[in-house]
């Protein structure tokens, strides 16, 4: 019995080895990290471009390493290797970067970069073969979305090994102080074979020529498809400055089917197809560019400066995987004459805003009134396509945050860098005690508050990142951050607002008079929250708990206007508030909107003149609504307050679609409850963070598409599957040496974590099925031989095949298996640590090595007794 045992622990053992050689996604990525250059410290994720996703799935992070650009309009490349060598399917891209630094961005596919640098200037090329178009972005555009089942084919035989960032600056004035920019994107790829492949059709003129002071000059482009059918679901335009609208359309039997319209001075994203679009062989694929030459001096021809233009149609297409083909273009016109029937919608400019026109060559130009209509139909369409996508906002359990010790959380921001800043109480509270019946604060003998009122954490791991505020305020209460940076904080006990730097102990600006309720138009009462507009600097607050009013001052402090009363009796009357508790400006819409809270609805303004839009007010609400915050691509955030006695809408937070209203989704935390969540703040990837003032903690949320919630069954193992945005989502953090440091190695650890889970699924099955099927045959072995051995006959003979089985296994002696013979019969392997565990002999025989007697299994019946002799 004791062989049989030390046989079976030494299979398992060597089926345990052979186990832990199966290639883990480790090992899949150590070319990659052998070969990738090291990136700048500064840059996010650099430490680790590469994140394992599941079984299948990794996060590829592809980013500037902390460039500076000298001079505007610079086009600098950088390329990433493929960090696997079999074949890989992109199938999802996140973008970071902000317009006030990139003009737009391009990702193209290839084999051979046209450098080898960390980073070089586009004017070397891209990429020394043919390159393919992947991805483009421009101005906070919405994420690339490709249909369900439908990748870019990397890797492999056929696809490209290398991807190439170009990022275009075009004004360099954000860069006066010098930082290094780390734009870039996440790819998500799978090694799931996708049963259709996406491709790239460029449609683009090269011999144009734009004659100067021309009006309306036309360029056309139409090819004949001579493919397998392929299915249009997004497409892109590009032009410069002189390019009015650029249109696409699939001619079949002389019927024109538009592809895309769209104005080339709006951002330059892929948008998607409005009705599906197919293309079968001998259709005709024809565009349309219209340029103006009014203001030129000069002819403008097809190059690649700024002061040159290009006439470029992007369609973004897929084609079953057996017909697949990555990369098509067309720079013909072979039929002329069919533009006569072009749609007249064609040579119809779409208008846009000039501070638009601004922001996406990156110039600096006078600000001149034009019609919005247009350019709010276009946001909002954009917001549409955002809003399309089902998604789920959930508590993000794992973030630490929650176990701050903080005082009573009044306000939240982010800064630009996306950390989050908490602005808190410290040792004091508001309570019945605080004012009189005039609303002069009454604990003054307290003195300032003496903690750090503002801290600023790392929205990843909640690591502090910088704490200021310190015997500066009483009792604050609302926080918004700038685009550069700046604090803007209420004191409700000080009655004024406050503008700080964020490396600045003594405050920039301070409107209203210390300790002084009033309602004019230096004095607040109780103010509660500021909004500044990042392109006019409009400063807005909301006046208060004992005023009713939005009052608007200049970009330096000085009163401009003001809106709003208190609410009379019956039905609260538009520009009416009870408490106008917290602001959301919105400005691709020119809105400002307030939390009116104490009538429980959101209320809507122009910014430029005050006007009342609209309102927005559900059930759900409850009475009170406490805080609204804004998310680029059409998404308004809420939390409301506790229910009153016998009133059933609960505490939660709110997703709303911006345009309608509708609540898309509400929200709870899992750890602790809402007691009274006092300010929400979202970011552009759908984070959520909300403060409360009883509770004295902050929640984090993230969103998770519910079309990604999925049961993955194998094995009789079922495993949840659920890919939150925060996996591929990199913290931010300021220079601080120490912050960095940590940070860098809390994010090893967590990818060590993450790999190891991808691992774990196949080695636990591999561990569980193979020990047991070893067991069961030996088991099945040892019950053959014990009828054998022990059978009515007594015999001990094996039949022939059995024998040769076994004797296979067998070392010298016939009776046992001796693993040392059999490892060393295979060429080059050594049977060392072998020797000693032969089992040599039958397992009723002593053994020697261990000094014990094994048990017998069974008995052979004893001889018959010799006849006496007589």
């Amino acid at each position: 019995m004791a062989g049989l045992v030390s046989n079976l622990l030494i299979m398992f053992l060597v089926f345990q080895n052979v186990c832990l050689g199966f290639r883990s996604p480790l090992s899949v990525f150590k070319r990659y990290k052998e070969t990738t250059r090291l990136l700048s410290n500064e840059c996010p994720g650099s430490d680790r471009p590469v994140i394992s996703i599941g079984l299948s799935d990794f996060a590829l992070d592809i980013r500037m390493r902390g460039v500076t650009p000298k001079q505007s309009d610079t086009y600098l490349c950088m390329s990433v290797p493929l960090p696997v060598d079999d074949e890989a399917y992109v199938v999802d891209f996140k973008p970071h970067a902000s317009m006030d630094t990139v003009h737009h961005m391009l990702l193209f596919g290839c084999n051979e970069p046209s450098s080898t640098e960390n980073y070089w200037d586009c004017d070397k090329g891209t990429c020394k073969d043919k390159s393919n178009i992947l991805y483009a972005w421009a101005r906070n555009a919405p994420p690339t979305r490709l249909p369900k089942g439908v990748g870019f084919r990397v890797g492999g035989e056929t696809g490209g090994r290398y991807f190439v960032l170009q990022v275009h600056y075009g004004d360099i004035s954000a860069f006066r102080d010098k930082h290094k920019d780390c734009s870039g994107v996440t790819l998500h790829l799978t090694h799931q074979k996708q049963p259709l492949i996406a491709g790239m059709y460029l449609m683009m003129s090269v011999n144009t020529v734009i004659p100067p002071g021309e009006k309306v000059v036309d360029a056309d482009i139409a090819c004949h498809y001579k493919r397998f059918p392929m299915h249009l679901f997004a497409y892109r335009v590009h032009t410069h400055r002189l390019g009015k609208v650029v249109s696409g359309y699939r001619v079949r039997n002389g019927q024109w089917t538009l592809i895309g319209r769209q104005s080339p001075q709006l951002p330059q994203a892929f948008y998607p197809v409005e009705h599906p679009v197919d293309v079968s062989y001998d259709d005709i694929l024809a565009a349309r560019c219209v340029f103006s030459g009014e203001g030129r001096t000069t002819e403008t021809h097809i190059g690649g400066t700024a002061n040159d233009e290009m006439c470029n149609f992007y369609i973004m297409y897929y084609m079953e995987a057996k017909h697949a083909v990555s990369y098509m273009t067309c720079t013909q016109n072979v039929n002329p004459e069919i533009f006569r029937n072009i749609p007249q919608e064609a040579n119809i400019p779409i208008p846009v805003k000039s501070d638009m026109l601004k922001m996406m060559h990156g110039h600096h130009e006078e600000t001149k009134d034009t019609d919005k209509s247009s350019l709010l139909q276009q946001t909002k369409k954009e917001e549409e396509e955002i809003l399309d996508q089902d998604f789920h906002i959930e508590e993000a359990v794992e973030w630490p945050g929650l176990d701050l010790k903080l005082g009573q959380v009044s306000g939240l921001a982010l800064d630009p860098e996306n950390n989050l800043v908490i602005f808190h109480r410290g040792d004091h509270v508001w309570d019945e005690n605080s004012f009189d019946s005039r609303f002069v604060y009454q604990q003054r003998g307290l003195g300032p508050i003496e903690q750090n009122t503002i801290i600023v954490l790392n929205p990843s791991n909640a690591k502090l990142l910088n704490s200021m505020g310190k015997s500066l305020f009483y009792l604050p209460h609302g926080l918004s951050i700038d685009k550069n940076g700046n604090y803007w904080a209420t004191d409700v006990a000080l009655h004024q607002v406050f503008k700080l730097g964020a490396n600045n102990k003594e405050p920039l600006l301070i409107l209203g008079v210390a300790l002084q309720p009033g309602s004019d138009k230096s004095h607040f009462c109780q103010p509660t929250d500021v909004a500044v507009d990042p392109i006019t600097g409009s400063i807005y607050v909301s006046d208060g708990y004992c005023n009713s009013r939005i009052i608007q001052f200049s970009p330096n402090g000085l009163y401009v206007m003001q809106w709003g009363e208190e609410t009379s009796l019956g039905r609260a009357r538009p520009g009416q508030f009870r408490i106008p508790h917290s602001l959301a400006l919105i400005p691709d819409f020119s809105q400002l909107c307030v939390a009116d809270r104490e009538n429980g609805r959101i209320q809507c303004f122009g910014l430029e003149t005050g006007e009342f839009i609209r309102e927005i007010k559900h059930k759900s609400f409850g009475r009170e609504l406490f805080a609204v915050s804004y998310a680029p691509g059409g998404l308004l955030f809420a939390v409301n307050g506790m229910p009153y006695p016998g009133e059933a809408e609960p505490v939660q937070g709110f997703v709303m679609n911006f345009s309608t209203g509708e609540i898309i989704d509400t929200f709870i935390p899992v750890r602790k409850s809402f007691e009274m969540p006092h300010d929400v703040v979202a970011s552009a990837d759908k984070t959520v963070f909300v403060g409360d003032v009883h509770a004295r903690t902050v929640w984090k949320f993230a969103s998770t598409e519910k079309m990604e919630h999925r049961s993955v069954k194998k094995a009789g193992i079922e495993v949840q599957e659920i890919k939150e945005s925060e996996t591929i989502v990199e913290a931010r953090l300021k220079n601080n040496p120490e912050s960095t440091e940590s940070l860098k190695k809390q994010e090893k650890q967590h990818l060590v974590q993450q790999t190891r889970t991808g691992v774990s699924f196949v080695l636990i099955t591999t561990l569980l099925i193979i020990p047991v099927v070893v067991l069961l045959a030996i088991l099945v072995f040892i019950r053959w031989r014990k009828t054998t051995v022990c059978g009515a006959d007594g015999e001990h003979k094996l039949d022939s095949s059995s024998g040769r089985i076994l004797g296979r296994l067998r070392g010298k002696g016939s009776s046992g298996l001796n693993l040392g013979n059999f490892f060393a019969s295979h060429k080059g392997y050594s049977r060392k640590g072998f020797d000693r565990l032969s089992t040599e002999g039958s397992d009723q025989e002593k053994d020697e090595d261990d000094g014990t007697d094994s048990e017998e299994e069974c008995s052979a019946p004893p001889p018959p007794s010799a006849p006496s002799s007589s």
